[in-house]
């Protein structure tokens, strides 16, 4: 090689560090956000959120915008900047209260998939009353969407052009948005093609212009546009105007990105479009690779479905698609911790991609011409104080409750007359693997009680109890155990009935019919320790409350008390000592008596749950009561702490 060759390849490669001052990051193909892309890691470096202020010769008046700067932001190093768009309800804070998107890209920094860059978002509303309130579809409001081009250009670029550490051209600078901001992303960036690079619009609204005026020359996107991403939810009444877009740029051989996963007009399908387009964005691009960009995750039928039942299916990011056939029916929504709305397609068919659902079990309805009725895709379940609809998400940690190759026991069905409620009851009996055969063994026992609106089927069905006591027992985690489900609710007919509150407290004598009739009626007929040593009881909720209001007036009967999501009505300031009748007094006897006490609760529980459980807690710690206390992450008042709680509570128990 001679020297003049050595000089232009040395220049090449000087120029080509140069263009990619930016790390090379690999560029593989970006998949759908996998669930948790959005939630809060403290053990990782986090960006810093601010307000700004520029001033705005466009609109008049001093105007604010909010601006990310990542990880590690450094006014010694440049950085490209991403202007994030906003939705016609919002303002520069609805991508930050709704969406997070510093959470999702500081997740995204710490698994160092995207390039460091500042993010700005403004409010796309350039008028001097720029507020989000009133009639936001008024026209002059809507103008103020339009007016936003000449004040993003003239007035915040040079802005953040001159007081951050950017990179001024546009091959460092893009423009995304949601619905409203996604059609302005289009028409601000394809109509601005010396200033942006980088275009990517989420679920874009009505403000799109129509494409041949959007793309009036194909060949100047081709040579100076490096992506344009277009993505939409499926169900999206809205999407006809991303495909119109996506319809013409094929037709003119475009190069774009088009995007459509389940989802709706929500958060759900915008988070997840900002967690793909800032992994492509400020690197190195492919456009071969664009058509491979299909939403191509199979969903699986719901485990609660009736056998052979296709919907709903739960996609691997834990929403759930729902297909129901009524033709006739005016409006159809599902109701799965919130209500969703569904569409309708010329089959006569509703269909509907919800949020991500939390882990487990949960019940649903079908709300047709606002009557709730169960779905007739899935089995049913006794909950909310009726028959209802259900489904089980499933848990990547819930190998403990799953049906596995081990000895199983049976849950048995027991009639039985009560004296005291003048009626025939059921309790559901789990015997141990072996019961039937190993006739000599005798077991403790378990009253296991339900929460408020089940019945003694919910531990069996929701909780499942019988495969979590299975696996605890296979793996010699829990002793052979009987475990007694009975119906929390009695009445006794010769007694006034109760108005209070807690009618099933006051005016429920199930504590008795417990301790009198059910705890003989099962030493008769199972092979028992009939004594308290081996004798627990636990339940969630209110049978959490029923727990502490049985046992602790019952000691002489109960050596093990566990409550989930429940345990005592406390007020603050009361003594703790001085609650039922001073069984608390004496921290040492009562240590001594009760072998394992314990308390559980949610994180994600109602503030008042959580108060209430953990205000006992504290107050039994405090007067040195023995107790393990349990707190389920991230779940709620529902059946998935309370199958952790009954995983520990029934390792602990009966072991000495």
């Amino acid at each position: 090689m001679n020297i003049s060759q050595q000089t232009k390849r040395l220049f090449f490669t000087a120029v080509t560090l140069v263009f990619f001052s930016i790390t090379a990051y690999p560029q593989g193909i970006v998949t759908q956000a996998r669930v948790g892309f959005d939630e809060f890691r403290a053990a990782i470096p986090h960006g810093k959120i601010d307000t700004i202020t520029y001033e705005s010769k466009t609109v008049g008046n001093t105007r604010r915008a909010l601006i990310y700067t990542p990880p590690g932001y450094s006014k010694n190093k440049k950085y490209p900047v991403l202007y994030l768009l906003h939705g016609i309800g919002g303002d520069e804070k609805e991508w930050y209260n709704g969406g997070g998107p510093q959470v999702i890209l500081d997740n995204l920094y710490a698994q160092d998939k995207i390039v460091p860059m500042i993010v700005v978002l403004p409010n796309g509303r350039a008028i001097k009353d720029d507020r989000a309130v009133g009639n936001v579809m008024a026209p002059e409001k809507v103008q103020g969407f339009a007016n936003f081009e000449r004040d993003l250009l003239s007035d915040l670029i040079p802005f953040i052009d001159g007081k951050y550490h950017v990179y001024t051209d546009k091959d460092h600078r893009a423009v995304a948005g949601l619905s409203m901001g996604g059609g302005q992303s289009l028409n601000f960036g394809l109509g601005n093609l010396s200033e942006f690079s980088w275009v990517g619009a989420f679920s874009a609204a009505p403000n799109t212009k129509k494409p041949e005026d959007l793309v009036p020359d194909p060949d100047a996107v081709k040579n100076k546009l490096k992506l344009l991403w277009i993505s939409c939810g499926s169900s999206d009444g809205l999407l006809s105007f991303s495909k119109r877009t996506h319809d013409y740029l094929v037709e003119k051989n475009v190069p774009h990105i088009y995007y459509i996963e389940p989802g709706v007009h929500n958060f759900k399908v915008w988070k997840n479009g900002l967690y793909m387009f800032s992994q492509l964005i400020f690197k190195p691009v492919d456009p071969s690779t664009f058509p491979q960009y299909t939403y191509n995750e199979a969903g699986v039928p719901a485990s609660t479905n009736i056998p052979g039942v296709k919907y709903p299916e739960i996609f691997p990011d834990n929403t759930v698609f729902f297909r129901v056939k009524a033709p006739d029916a005016k409006s159809v929504q599902i109701d799965l911790l919130k209500k969703y709305p569904m569409n309708k397609d010329t089959g006569g068919y509703w269909t509907v991609t919800t949020d991500p659902v939390a882990l487990g079990f949960h019940y649903y309805s079908l709300i047709v011409d606002g009557v709730a009725v169960v779905d007739p895709a899935t089995q049913t379940f006794y909950g909310m104080g009726r028959m209802a609809s259900g489904i089980d998400i499933p848990d990547p940690n819930g190998d403990y409750y799953t049906v596995k190759d081990v000895p199983h026991g049976e849950v048995r069905s027991v009639n039985y007359y009560s004296n005291i409620t003048k009626s025939w009851r059921r309790a559901n009996v789990y015997t141990p693997p072996g019961y039937d055969t190993q006739t000599d063994q005798r077991y403790p026992v378990l009253y296991l009680q339900h929460g408020s609106g089940e019945d003694e089927t919910g531990w069996p069905a929701q909780g499942k109890m019988n495969f979590i006591l299975d696996n605890l027992i296979a793996a010699k985690q829990a002793a052979p155990m009987i475990v007694v489900m009975d119906r929390g609710y009695a009445t006794d007919p010769t007694q006034p009935v109760t108005t209070s509150n807690r009618a099933f407290m006051a005016g429920n004598v199930f504590p008795d019919v417990l301790v009198k009739e059910i705890i003989p009626m099962v030493d008769a007929k199972f092979r028992t320790l009939a004594d308290r040593d081996h004798r627990a009881m636990a339940g969630l909720s209110m049978g959490g409350f029923q727990t502490f209001q049985t046992t602790m007036t019952n000691l002489d009967k109960f050596a093990y008390v566990g409550g989930f999501s429940g345990a005592a009505f406390m007020q603050p300031g009361n003594d703790v000592s001085k609650m039922y009748n001073g069984v608390f007094a004496d921290a040492n006897a009562f240590n001594q008596k009760v072998k394992v006490l314990y308390l559980s609760v949610g994180t994600d529980e109602p503030e008042r749950m959580q108060t209430m459980v953990k205000g006992f807690h504290e107050a039994l710690d405090k007067a040195g009561i023995k107790q393990v206390f349990y707190q389920s992450p991230g779940t709620a008042h529902e059946w998935q702490s309370w199958r952790r709680s009954l995983n520990q509570f029934a390792s602990l128990i009966f072991k000495n």
